[in-house]
């Protein structure tokens, strides 16, 4: 279904983070602002309740009600209220994935009091019969400091009361305990306070209903008697506290005795661990590795009913007009979840945060708007690099790292490192389930867990894309799918020649559905979820703060070793995108990305002028030796230092040591997340203080940055108006319409100056663009050039609209490569300049045609006559070009 354009397609949106300290309130004072700027609808972070201080909102605890800490349901009313009083719309983030854990979330909860029989065990996705019997029904709670017994033998985990209600506590959480294992110390309290009512509620708490698989009915009437019970102790201990008391000494006599609270812990229907055992021993599925969010049965109807009510209702009554729809990849069906979702809101519109790779698309069947941009922004900066000068840096990069210069290999090590590792209990079951299947297949039931465990981890390592979208069910496979899933399969064969090849044919026949059955269909399900965090965490989280030739490009969904694209790649890829998502999310920054928009624009300067880069870090690590403690930093670590440093300066040493710190542990060279090297990250420390503390190494880094100061700019205005003009809706990162050297979160979450904007933006109306331009360092050209398309998107929406067909411009000239022009319909022409640094202002006969008609710039208000014009002369007043046609 491609050309699926929503009857309430937004204009342009502007992205905010909510948090306890920016509340609905906070955004509500903003929204003038927002209308004024010129955006469209207002592009909200999730903000149903979330876990106690969640900065971000994708660790929802409870979908029924609107997030506290922000306001709550009277704020969020006013909040919505005043979008309504100013006509603007509001896009909503939400995350259908995963849910976060804890005492708040009550499906979980009940989950951990009541394992298999809970009412809401179908909610999760949770291996219930994994291959290690002891953890058979049961949660694994990988919560522990130490190892279990340890801890329990120090008094770590105890039992506690809390009025009629029973709890285990260890590690600063508490969880619930399961009332059929009440009998173990109530029948002793019964010895100690011969009480019949208290003996008759022990035996019937020991006799609650267990429910298996889908028995809804046994569930419910369990957890009707479950809390009858408990309104009966309830009463007991209000009526007779002697009993409560009894119950009391029967609990602490358990919590001295290790043998009785260890058996009393088997009891349960989860599993006390240490926080290690998770990586190979989890059985839920996650997002990603994260331990806390566990993953969601969003395939189930009654789980997506009972998460997206509040959601729809707000669609329903106008309140939102569309939704941004978190990490689909992690869903079981996407295509089902978007198919219902699109029925229950046939106007919305939706967009997925879909991550694509270099020449992927967005598969024609989704029923959905777009992606959240990601592939518009690598396609942007892939515009403004410069291919030569990114070959010339792959030779800079090695003389001073020693490092590898090839970057899929890298790639690869990385996925199947963390496959082994952080994701070894999804392998797991994948590999339980695979030797399922072998076992009833003679040609393949030799082979051993161990080469499945192996060939699954290689197999996924080899993907290049996030995931393919086989459905066993509708027998759904395309030739997309099989042309990447062979792939995957050849590539694993090279890998592994030490593993059967036939291992790997049979894996691909059973994901291609060329050998079907029960098992297999839930192998394929279960598979295609686990390559999206190998991608991910491998690559994106890894590999990217591994490869360091020239940062800026180690985005999501990008390619690092890409050596850019020309013009008419660009042109090519606009023009399909108006063909088939002209309503798709263009963006350049988000809260996830790794470095902001004017960061990258200025690190791309860096591929026109790889000869200066070179001498300079050479000259730096001279002059920063001193500070070196041996051999840390690596040289690795020392180059991608000085490309933070030149990117995002002035960088103060806070926030470039946290940067690096986290940066170094993504990495997970020479530190990571689990395994801290204190002597390299205390190193590190100290060689950043001493070198932006250093003042010959702080003259000549102000020096070079000076150099590409303007050229940064120029890219940065460059991009900023392609995304305003080209096939999209164009999302504004909440600030980044000044200046922005922000860097990765929690670095780009840091409060924003709206006091500031208000002020600029009011300045500016009676400004010309030369006093604009004379102002270059408050970021008014940025603010200038956004506010000014967006007023003609809001004047002129057609213009920019699945009807407004995009046609590349053809340049002319000697320098005909450092310019990009394109019309919209045929009334609007943007014209913009890369590689200012290697072009030097000389533009000579570089020349394009103008369209017959009447002309007017709208970022300087110049009128031009359609015919052939110079470039020069079209940008000479401003560094960027949009022409209006008047009339």
């Amino acid at each position: 279904m491609t050309n699926h354009v929503s009857t309430k397609t937004p204009r342009s949106t502007y992205r905010l983070q909510l948090h306890k300290d920016f509340t609905f309130d906070d955004a509500a004072r903003i929204a003038d602002y927002l209308r004024e700027l010129g955006v469209s609808h207002v592009y909200c972070s999730p903000y149903l309740q979330a876990a106690p201080g969640s900065t971000h909102g994708y660790d929802v605890v409870d979908h029924r009600k609107v997030n506290e800490e922000l306001g709550g349901k009277p704020a969020h009313e006013r909040f919505c209220q005043r979008l309504a009083q100013l006509k603007l719309g509001q896009v909503l983030d939400i995350v259908p994935n995963h849910m976060s854990l804890g005492e708040q979330n009550q499906y979980w909860w009940d989950v951990l009091e009541n394992g298999a029989s809970s009412r809401y065990a179908s909610f999760f996705d949770i291996d219930w019969q994994p291959q290690e019997e002891r953890l058979r029904d049961k949660v694994l709670v990988p919560v522990l400091a130490d190892q279990y017994g340890r801890v329990l033998e120090q008094g770590g985990i105890k039992v506690v009361r809390s009025g009629s209600r029973f709890q285990v506590e260890a590690a600063g959480q508490s969880l619930p305990v399961s009332p059929t294992s009440l009998p173990t110390f109530l029948t002793r309290a019964t010895d100690y306070a011969k009480s019949d009512t208290l003996s008759f509620l022990s035996a019937s708490f020991g006799r609650l209903p267990a429910a298996e698989g889908a028995d809804h009915r046994t569930a419910l009437a369990r957890h009707r008697d479950k809390n009858v019970l408990y309104d009966l102790l309830k009463r007991l201990c209000a009526e007779e506290p002697a009993v409560c008391e009894c119950i009391d000494r029967a609990l602490a006599e358990m919590n001295k005795n290790v043998m009785a609270l260890d058996d009393f812990l088997n009891q349960q229907n989860f599993r006390l661990a240490y926080w290690k055992a998770a990586d190979q021993q989890l059985g839920y599925r996650r997002f990603f590795d994260v331990n806390t969010l566990v993953g969601l049965r969003m395939e189930r109807e009654h789980v997506f009913e009972e998460t997206h009510a509040l959601i729809l209702d707000w669609l329903k009554q106008g309140i939102l007009d569309g939704v941004r729809i978190d990490h689909p990849d992690g869903l079981r069906d996407p295509l089902e979840y978007f198919q219902r979702l699109r029925k229950h809101a046939p106007d919305a519109w939706i967009i997925g945060e879909k991550i694509l790779e270099p020449d992927e698309f967005l598969r024609d069947s989704w029923p959905i708007e777009g992606t959240s941009g990601y592939d518009f922004l690598n396609v942007a900066l892939n515009l403004l690099v410069k291919p030569d000068g990114l070959a010339a840096l792959t030779q800079v990069y090695a003389t001073f790292t020693g490092q590898p210069t090839v970057f899929p290999p890298i790639a690869h090590d990385k996925k199947i490192a963390v496959a082994q590792e952080a994701l070894g209990s999804d392998v797991n079951r994948l590999t339980s389930l695979f030797v399922q299947i072998c076992e009833t297949n003679i040609n393949q039931r030799d082979y051993t867990r161990a080469e499945i465990r192996r060939a699954i981890r290689e197999l996924a390592a080899c993907f290049t894309i996030y995931r393919t979208y086989v459905v066993p069910s509708r027998q759904e496979i395309t030739t997309e799918d099989v042309k990447y899933l062979e792939e995957a399969r050849d590539c694993a064969k090279a890998h592994r020649q030490d593993i059967d090849g036939g291992l790997f044919d049979f894996l691909a026949d059973v994901i291609a559905l060329r050998s079907t059955g029960r098992l297999e269909a839930e192998f394929v399900l279960r598979f295609q979820q686990f390559t999206s965090p190998v991608m991910a965490k491998g690559v994106e989280d890894t590999a990217f703060y591994c490869f360091n030739r020239l940062s800026a490009m180690s985005e999501v969904g990008g390619d690092p070793g890409s050596d850019g694209t020309t013009v008419d790649a660009f042109h090519a890829y606009q023009g399909r995108m108006q063909q088939t998502r002209p309503a798709t999310m263009t963006t350049l920054s988000t809260h996830d990305t790794k470095r902001s928009d004017d960061v990258r624009a200025r690190l791309a300067v860096l591929s026109e002028i790889p000869a200066e880069f070179e001498a300079a870090i050479q000259s730096w690590s001279g002059l920063n030796d001193e500070f070196r403690t041996g051999p840390m930093p690596d040289l690795n670590t020392e180059y991608f230092f000085y490309q933070t440093l030149i990117g995002a300066w002035p960088l103060p040493v806070d926030r470039a040591k946290a940067y690096m710190l986290k940066a170094m542990r993504e990495a997970k060279l020479q530190t990571s997340w689990v395994a801290n090297n204190k002597d390299f990250e205390d190193a590190m420390n100290r060689f950043i203080e001493g070198s932006l503390a250093h003042p010959p190494f702080l003259a000549e880094l102000e020096t070079f940055v000076n150099r590409i100061l303007h050229a940064g700019r120029v890219n940065s205005l460059a991009q900023t108006l392609v995304k305003y003009t080209a096939p999209g809706v164009p999302d504004l990162y909440q600030g980044s319409e000044l200046w922005d050297l922000s860097l990765v979160d929690p670095d780009n979450r840091r409060p924003v100056d709206y006091d500031l904007r208000c002020r600029l933006l009011a300045e500016m109306k009676n400004m010309s663009a030369a006093q604009v331009l004379e102002r270059m360092d408050e970021g008014l050209p940025k603010l200038w050039t956004i506010h000014h398309v967006l007023c003609l998107r809001r004047q002129h929406p057609e213009r920019f609209g699945a009807d407004a067909a995009y046609v590349p411009v053809a340049v002319t000239g000697s320098k005909a490569d450092h310019a990009v022009a394109y019309l919209r319909g045929d009334a609007v022409l943007t014209v913009v300049p890369r590689w200012s640094v290697a072009l030097g202002g000389a533009w000579e006969d570089t020349r394009l045609t103008i369209p017959a008609g009447e002309w007017k710039n709208a970022l300087t208000g110049a009128r031009i006559a359609g015919g052939p014009m110079r470039v020069e002369e079209l940008l000479h007043q401003f560094p960027v070009a949009l022409l209006v046609r008047e009339g």
